[in-house]
């Protein structure tokens, strides 16, 4: 690794210093690490969607999402920027934690939420009771055209009289001439959030089984389809389960169980054609200590995500595809100091890419008011998000650090709608890199540098000297290199993707595009907390 001089100049965001290798000096890096890019996509390489970065929304204040009055701009604006670089803005899933405690009612103006005291380790809690009235549901005509949407409905409360009152909602919402004319669709109806959790919670006896599980979601998935299809004048499919962990065995709560108590057995069960569970690499729901490198180390992020291949296998060997219908960095929120910083953001670009890698179709990274792990914070916080503490002047609406995972995985996947990518193999422990694919052919690769530099690093920011070999000839003899650059990786500020930056008053990106154009033979130099983009010319 290496340990020589460093460069540093100052962010245009800030007083911190980003500091960068000096990549001139061969004494600085190492010369040992050769990673191997297949020039034509290999038969291990999967097909990506386009959507595979999509978000998950908090349904109780999903008005102030969009906007009240007038569409919100900010996070529209945050949309659309992925959306021109994937081709689709991302898919949105409505609902977790409150949309079990989500009931219709004509009587009021949009909705009307109850919520608990916040804590200082959960500043903005999730409600307590929301009431919606039709209004709130036909927002969904201010998101972007083109984007599709999944939305969760009442099992918790087990009233099928109000379960039935908030799907007839959904579909009005989704047959109006507005939603049609936005360009939006219902992708997908979901029954219930994290229901292995209802006994936990007080929303089941502490005996609940996942057999009067399937009974009671069978029942209520049911009702809910009758209601929505009547509307639409047409079939809507089922996203099941949002189980919040996994046995991986057949019983208790697994899809395994689920699929052996029936649940794919009845009429309804026919129409899932999405199982999703959750999952957050840790906990801050009490409070604790976590180590942003823990978070980011790509032994870490792999043991995450592979211990749910028994599932993922299930699922496809019925046919079925498998998403993470809501994750993020650590569950309540996220934890400060590691979810809202720049660690954050290649921790989300390399879980992403890995997941695809053994078959998880999409991921919906879960957001709320005021949540540390959000992506986007949509509007003007008058609390911290840290502690809950009065913020001596108001926060406006901004994108923190992990937006640009989901800028960058757009930008690698492209629009093209037919690109594969495969996982290269590097023997470090903190590297990880993709290869990209059109037509076969490969068109992209991206490196990323998981060790964590810190503000308080005692020691020179590292680089490694990483010498590129494909096994056979390639066209190109040049490449356009692009770089995410990072103060430290406990920043919560001041990160450029190719020299711009998203940190703007709309969202939109602002500056001058700043790349490298280098010769293949050469290599590529890379810097602990530093994600690059190979493009071949």
């Amino acid at each position: 690794m290496c340990r020589g001089l460093l460069s540093t100049s100052t962010s245009k965001h800030g007083n911190a210093p980003v500091a960068e290798a000096e990549r001139s000096r061969d004494d600085c890096l190492d010369p040992n690490l050769t990673v191997s890019i297949p020039p034509l996509a290999p038969s291990t390489a999967v097909p990506l969607s386009q959507t595979l970065l999509s978000l998950s929304i908090e349904q109780d204040r999903w008005p102030e999402w969009v906007g009240v009055g007038s569409p919100n701009t900010f996070f529209l604006n945050a949309l659309d920027n992925i959306a021109q670089l994937a081709g689709e803005p991302p898919r949105i899933r409505i609902g977790a934690d409150s949309e079990d405690h989500t009931n219709f009612s004509p009587d009021v103006q949009i909705s009307e939420a109850q919520f608990p005291s916040f804590t200082t380790d959960t500043p903005y809690p999730e409600a307590a009771n929301i009431i919606a009235s039709q209004d709130y549901y036909n927002l969904v005509s201010l998101l972007p055209s083109g984007t599709k949407v999944i939305w969760g409905v009442n099992l918790g409360g087990g009233n099928l009289t109000a379960l039935g009152l908030g799907a007839t909602a959904i579909g009005v919402a989704f047959q109006s001439q507005a939603v049609n004319n936005a360009g939006v669709s219902l992708q997908a109806i979901e029954v219930g959030n994290e229901p292995d959790l209802y006994a936990k919670h007080g929303l089941r006896a502490q005996t609940f089984t996942i057999k009067q599980y399937v009974q009671q979601w069978t029942l209520f998935a049911k009702n809910a389809l009758a209601m929505v299809n009547k509307e639409l004048g047409s079939a809507v499919p089922l996203q099941a389960l949002s189980f919040a962990k996994s046995t991986h065995q057949p019983t208790g709560f697994s899809p395994q169980s689920a699929f052996q108590n029936g649940l794919l057995n009845s009429p309804v069960g026919k129409g899932v054609q999405w199982v999703s569970q959750h999952h957050y690499s840790g906990s801050f729901c009490s409070g604790s200590d976590a180590l942003l490198q823990n978070l980011m180390t790509k032994n870490n992020i792999r043991s995450n995500l592979t211990a749910f291949l028994p599932d993922i296998a299930a699922v496809q060997a019925n046919g079925l595809s498998y998403v993470l219908g809501e994750t993020n960095s650590f569950a309540c929120h996220g934890a400060p100091g590691v979810s809202d910083t720049a660690g954050a953001a290649l921790w989300a670009l390399d879980y992403t890419m890995f997941a695809a890698q053994i078959g998880i179709e999409r991921l919906y990274f879960h957001h709320g008011i005021g949540y540390k792990y959000n992506f986007i914070q949509p509007v003007t916080l008058t609390r911290s998000t840290l502690d809950g503490q009065s913020l001596g002047s108001p926060f406006p609406p901004h994108i923190q650090p992990a937006y640009y995972a989901a800028i960058i995985a757009a930008e690698a996947i492209s629009n093209s709608g037919a690109t594969t990518a495969v996982q290269l193999n590097i023997s470090n422990d903190f590297m990880t890199g993709y290869a990209f694919y059109e037509g076969g052919q490969l068109a992209r690769a991206l490196l990323i540098n998981l060790k964590a530099y810190t503000s308080d690093s005692t020691t020179p920011r590292e680089a490694v000297l990483v010498s590129l070999t494909f096994g056979e000839p390639i066209s190109s003899t040049t490449m356009t290199v692009k770089r995410l650059s990072v103060p430290y990786a406990d920043s919560t500020a001041g990160l450029t993707w190719g020299g711009q930056t998203y940190e703007t008053g709309d969202a939109r990106i602002s500056g001058g595009l700043s790349t490298e154009t280098a010769s293949v033979s050469d290599g590529v130099t890379l810097s602990d907390t530093e994600v690059v983009m190979l493009t071949f010319d």
